[in-house]
């Protein structure tokens, strides 16, 4: 009898552990590392080529 009193006990405390609803799973987000580009931007090409096109009309 102390054995099924014992059992129905333990029965009874694990029963209530898990009650309820899981937790949600935090899920972190990917850290994205994106380089830094040039503060110039995309003027340094066109400059180029108004120095080519400077030189060879100097010619």
């Amino acid at each position: 009898m102390k054995k099924f009193v014992l059992a129905a006990a333990l029965t009874a405390a694990a029963s209530t552990a898990f009650a309820g609803q899981p937790a949600d799973p935090i899920i972190e987000a990917p850290v994205i590392i994106e380089e830094a580009g040039s503060s110039s931007g995309g003027i340094v090409l066109p400059l180029i080529l108004l120095a080519v096109v400077a030189a060879a009309l100097a010619d």
